[in-house]
């Protein structure tokens, strides 16, 4: 196992254990704040670990979801800094990006469609468009944020939540259900375990963000936040 493989794999299970806390503390919280410091370091570094690895292979997808991965964490964590965010170049740069990932989720589901066996890279093409469409989805939020010239309240609270969840809904199914799953006993791959993580985090984003949007609280803390001053980090 090379030391890059090493790497990914101890980097991509602190990041699953940091997410878990991160979702179950209060949010705003001390040990939410430092979980999920934790969480967008070890993400930021598992994706890049996985994007070198899946260039030798090759395999495009894992290219194309480390990136996109690398993505999320990035725009969740500026979400996540100020209670307004303002438009910067970083922006501009994040939203080329996501179209990066959908063209080449396009491309590369065409690619596996027309092939004779329907496969790319041993994968269907299903996979190659879910993403594809996932990071145009993401674009499109990116668009009309920088439209608007910024984003604030609870929108902001609700991008910061959705980013950062299906970053770590892509570690865990990459822990639980992907090649990680060999790490565990096949006593324990047997019973259907390690499937469960996954449907379990979606359905906390799901939660959290009807309750961000749907509610008045936290739309309530945000402009008590937004009026009180500013402490130094």
């Amino acid at each position: 196992m090379s030391l890059i493989m090493v790497l990914h794999i101890i980097m991509g299970t602190i990041a699953v254990l940091a997410g878990a806390v991160a979702l179950i503390a209060r949010k705003g919280s001390r040990a939410h704040r430092s979980a999920g410091k934790i969480f967008f370091t070890t993400m930021a570094i598992m994706a890049a670990a996985g994007i070198y690895l899946a260039l030798i292979v090759p395999m495009a997808i894992s290219v194309l979801v480390g990136i996109f991965t690398i993505y999320l964490v990035v725009t969740s964590w500026m979400a996540a800094r100020e209670q307004g965010e303002t438009i910067v170049l970083l922006h501009y740069i994040a939203l080329a990006i996501a179209l990066g990932v959908a063209a080449g989720g396009l491309f590369y589901g065409l690619e596996a469609q027309n092939s004779p066996d329907g496969l790319k890279d041993g994968l269907p093409a299903f996979p190659h468009y879910f993403f594809g469409g996932l990071a145009l989805l993401a674009a499109c939020g990116d668009a009309v944020m920088i439209a608007r010239r910024g984003i604030a309240g609870k929108q902001r609270i609700a991008r910061h939540l959705w980013r950062m969840c299906f970053a770590y809904f892509i570690a865990a199914g990459s822990l639980f259900t992907g090649p990680g799953a060999t790490a565990f006993p096949e006593a324990i791959r047997d019973t259907g375990l390690l499937s469960a993580p996954e449907p379990i985090i979606l359905a906390i984003m799901l939660y959290w963000i009807v309750r961000v949007l749907a509610t008045r609280l936290y739309e309530s803390k945000s402009s008590a936040a937004a009026e009180a001053p500013k402490s130094s980090p």
